[in-house]
């Protein structure tokens, strides 16, 4: 969303459900804007940079949530500030990562690589919270998602990114936006921000990616925006539909709704891109990325089932 984060906390509402149809419906619709966003970046990368559209997407996404807590009388808590910027540096970051690779690799490549972070914040809250300690199922778990990693990286990217190393490049970087988006979780559940409204963690969020883009972008020469029609389409639907309007329903679900069965359908994020980059930009993909992919978004699945079985047989002794 977004942010490509879902926030990661919300203040506490009475007993949020079940899904019903219409939560399910919601959550798949956006899953795949979600998963439309990278897709969205690269369809119009000749003719607006991908790093630009990001900043220019943050800061009307900002302006919009800005007004929005004014609206809710919210104010950030000062005491939370320094987790704040680490996550807007770590959120920052991440998006750079995806920029780069965006122009380097294919969009249903860096959706697939980007969504291997909740490995990466399975890891990181493993080592600095005991409650959050992996058994041996999401060890296995882990190690199939980095089995499939590798096995993504030694097919290579197709020919049609390039064969002179600048889609494994990409793909690389696009990995390390996940290990940046991880990072994100793990200052987040480790610090003041895990009991913060989701609207401030996302200010914070937004606000990294402007500071830190913007000039990025003025650095590297990616300042590139032709103000087409195509493009201000693509640009209003990164800031209001996948920044500001996403994250609105996505919060109105985790107020209803269990957060636990809501992440079952973030697997069909990755998913939906890689059918959407083929189909709507004509990528072209390798076995071994396919194969690989799946064998990520199994051992995904096996770090996050345990602890969401857990919390239905709580749900269930309750």
């Amino acid at each position: 969303m977004t942010t490509a984060n879902p926030p990661s906390s919300l203040p506490a509402t009475p007993a949020p459900g079940g899904l019903d149809a219409r939560a399910m419906g919601l959550m798949t619709l956006l899953c795949l804007v979600w998963s439309l966003q990278q897709v969205s970046l690269k369809a119009v990368a000749d003719q607006a940079s991908p790093m630009l559209m990001v900043a220019i997407r943050s800061a009307i996404a900002l302006l919009l949530l800005a007004l929005l807590m004014r609206q809710r009388g919210e104010r950030p808590d000062p005491s939370r500030f320094g987790p704040g910027v680490a996550i807007g540096a770590l959120f920052g970051l991440e998006y750079l990562l995806v920029a780069e690779a965006l122009q380097r690799t294919g969009a249903s490549h860096v959706v697939v690589f980007l969504y291997t972070a909740p490995a990466f914040a399975a890891l990181g809250l493993h080592l600095r919270l005991p409650a959050e300690r992996l058994d041996a199922q999401q060890i296995a778990g882990i190690a199939l998602a980095f089995g499939g990693i590798a096995l993504a990286f030694l097919g290579g990217g197709s020919d049609s990114f390039g064969g002179d190393g600048r889609a494994l490049w990409g793909d690389a970087l696009a990995l390390l936006g996940g290990v940046a988006w991880g990072a994100t979780t793990v200052t987040i559940r480790c610090s003041g921000l895990a009991s913060a409204p989701a609207t401030e963690t996302l200010l914070y969020q937004l606000l990294g990616a402007f500071v830190l883009l913007l000039p990025a972008a003025w650095l590297t020469g990616q300042m590139h925006f032709e103000a087409s029609a195509r493009v201000l389409l693509h640009l209003g639907f990164q800031s209001l539909v996948v920044s500001f309007a996403s994250f609105l329903a996505w919060c109105w679900l985790l107020r209803r709704y269990l957060a636990s069965r809501l992440g079952v359908f973030s697997f069909l994020t990755p998913l939906f891109g890689v059918v959407l980059g083929v189909a709507l930009l004509g990528e072209t993909l390798r076995l071994p990325f396919v194969l690989g992919s799946l064998l990520v978004l199994a051992g995904i699945g096996l770090v996050s089932a345990p602890r969401m079985l857990a919390r239905r047989m709580s749900a269930r002794v309750a």
